[in-house]
């Protein structure tokens, strides 16, 4: 039985990315779900390396805390000062020095890069024996980009980066992607031959190529089947276009799965988002995070979720969700807002101008219209009135109120917590509840009206209200009679 074969992934990840104009280092700007460095360790998860190797240098702090949370396993390593892709895996192999087998090197910036396409290269590396392997793609516009030069038997005779490549060089479309497999032994031999000798004085891990052939070590280049996997991006106009041919890989994956797309252009769903067959997402819907979606279920338009469940055959149309749970079957909107630990149980309700945050509410429950719900529970089958406010906040603690199964609380209620309220039980309209209201009782926690006849003829004499009610108290008399002014 083979052994298996031995592998480390280095990924560059140190570059300032002057074009992005950013504080935020080029590879940790976010692209549908992941940043750029994390695209491109998920594309390379796959082939199981030994250890992975990031080499970082601007704003290390940042990317070392990135790490931490998306690949804690990772081992980052201090470029101080950047002297050019060679020196980079350089120091990377310096901090691993019992690195053996291949060696995979990735720039940090290719976010479309496929697993498949990572797996391809190391494959035909190890089969072919190579003592380096270069990843190419022919494009429709080199611009920018290092060339792929061959012989006149289709070998690779060098790799040239344009500002040092001739004219000649300059016109062909077979571009290096960046990304490169080497045997360790033989890499780490050729890197202390590299030279500093070009336009600008960096040590060009492309170099590597040109002294093992020249050695007569074998080297092989692997081109790409679509050329858009290796596309890198230098300011925010490239990362847009980066996202929206992801956005449209992504809509497409989805389609080929049974899921509905009403609008695709204006549909964005990050590449770690769930969803099951039957499921429809509507025009200008953005599903973040670790959203699922549920078989049969409906989301949009106009809607955003942020790592929120939706449950089977569940629907949330024109809301936005943070941190929430839509249960099978339930509904949600228009125009409503789950905050985080929102929970809704099977067939219930949030409907319009509805905000929740920390409820929980109830199989088959309603808060239809108009509404606040913070630090709540609400049982099963309850109806909260339009316009109610559950007052969880005394101005220092938050506190919790409870509204039993079944219960039926009236328009324009205030719920004053710490308060609870019984199974059956029902509250009036217009209520302050400050006290807890047993179950199957009536709470009625408002002032008697009182009606000052008259007033609006005496206070508000001349005006438009005034004659209103005037020709209203003479129709009231009815013919010949006449009407009281009234004290």
């Amino acid at each position: 039985m083979s052994q298996p074969h031995l592998r480390t992934v280095v990924v560059l990840a140190a570059g300032e990315g002057k074009r992005m104009k950013s504080s935020l280092p080029k590879v940790l700007h976010p692209l549908l779900g992941r940043t750029l460095l994390g695209h491109v360790l998920a594309a390379a998860g796959p082939l199981s390396a030994d250890r992975t190797v990031v080499v970082v240098g601007h704003g290390a702090d940042q990317v070392r805390a990135h790490l931490t949370e998306v690949a804690p396993a990772a081992t980052p390593v201090l470029q101080e000062r950047q002297l050019g892709t060679g020196h980079a895996v350089r120091i990377a192999l310096d901090a691993v020095p019992d690195a053996a087998g291949t060696v995979v090197v990735i720039n940090g910036d290719v976010p479309l890069l496929r697993p498949e396409t990572v797996a391809a290269l190391v494959e035909a590396h190890e089969g072919a024996a190579a003592a380096a392997t270069v990843l190419a793609a022919e494009v429709p516009d080199p611009t920018g980009l290092g060339r792929i030069v061959r012989d006149t038997d289709g070998r690779l005779a060098q790799i040239v980066e344009e500002r040092d490549a001739t004219p000649q060089q300059r016109a062909l479309r077979e571009i290096n992607a960046g990304i490169y497999a080497f045997d360790a032994v033989r890499l780490r031999e050729a890197l202390g031959k590299l030279s500093t000798d070009n336009d600008q004085g960096e040590e060009y891990l492309t170099d590597v190529f040109a002294l093992l052939r020249d050695a007569g070590e074998p080297v092989a280049v692997h081109r790409a089947a679509d050329h858009v996997e290796t596309l890198g991006c230098n300011d925010r106009v490239e990362l847009a276009g980066l996202r929206r041919l992801l956005r449209d890989r992504v809509n497409e994956g989805w389609m080929r799965t049974g899921v509905s797309l009403l609008d695709p252009h204006t549909t964005w769903i990050d590449v770690t988002v769930t969803l099951e067959r039957d499921a429809v997402v509507d025009q200008n819907t953005q599903l973040r995070g670790a959203t699922t979606v549920g078989a049969g279920a409906s989301v949009g338009p106009d809607t955003t979720l942020v790592d929120t469940t939706v449950g089977e055959g569940a629907s949330v149309v024109r809301s936005h969700a943070v941190g929430a749970e839509v249960g099978p079957q339930a509904s949600v909107g228009p125009y409503a807002y789950l905050r985080p630990e929102s929970r809704l149980a099977r067939k219930a309700k949030v409907g319009t101008f509805v905000e929740t945050k920390k409820a929980t509410i109830g199989e088959g429950s309603k808060v239809p219209h108009l509404s606040y719900v913070g630090d709540a529970t609400i049982g099963d089958h309850s109806n909260i009135g339009a316009a109610t406010v559950f007052v969880n906040y005394d101005g220092v603690h938050k506190h919790h109120t409870t509204i039993g199964s079944h219960a039926r609380t009236g328009a324009d209620n205030m719920f004053v917590a710490p308060v609870r309220v019984g199974d059956g039980a029902y509250t009036a309209a217009g209520s302050v509840i400050t006290g807890d209201v047993p179950a199957g009782a009536m709470a009625v926690a408002r002032g008697q009206q009182r009606n000052v006849e008259g007033w609006v003829l005496r206070k508000r004499a001349g005006t438009a209200a005034a004659d209103a009610a005037r020709q209203a108290r003479d129709g009231e008399a009815g013919p010949g009679g006449a009407a009281s002014e009234g004290d």
